[in-house]
């Protein structure tokens, strides 16, 4: 019993980055912080729609750029199955004025990879407060 409730209060992330060293980069920032739970990375964007659909994360950190299936791509389909959960694109400072990241109707945040840490980590967690407040049970 107690084991689900500790469950049910940690924020769950996905981090997809097809760069290995920033997801684990990402994964050991986020698990080093109370409440947050890494539940899986993904290198592309069709292993991110693969992983929503069996982890359920309240937030996704999403790259833009990556192959087999972008971050644009992904964030569609995405919200098209999990439609509360909040994705963050996070990206070079050079995407941050492409048209896919000016129309960012299936992001619910945007980042640029060169935020500081503890940034990233606030953002993260404002945004699964939007996910906490959504009234949404699992």
């Amino acid at each position: 019993m107690l084991m689900l409730s500790c469950e049910s209060s940690s924020l769950r992330v996905l981090v997809v980055d097809d760069h290995e060293l920033t997801r684990l980069t990402l994964q050991l920032a986020f698990s080093c912080q109370e409440n947050i739970q890494v539940v899986g990375l993904a290198s592309n964007g069709q292993e991110a729609v693969e992983m929503v659909k069996r982890y359920q994360p309240d937030v996704i950190v999403l790259d833009l750029q990556m192959p087999i299936m972008d971050g644009w791509s992904a964030s569609s389909q995405i919200k098209a199955i999990s439609p509360h959960t909040q994705i963050l694109a996070y990206s070079s400072v050079e995407e941050a004025n492409s048209p896919g990241a000016m129309g960012m109707a299936n992001f619910d945040d945007f980042c640029k990879k060169d935020v500081p840490t503890n940034e990233l980590i606030a953002l993260v967690r404002q945004l699964g407060h939007r996910v906490g407040n959504s009234g949404m049970t699992r």
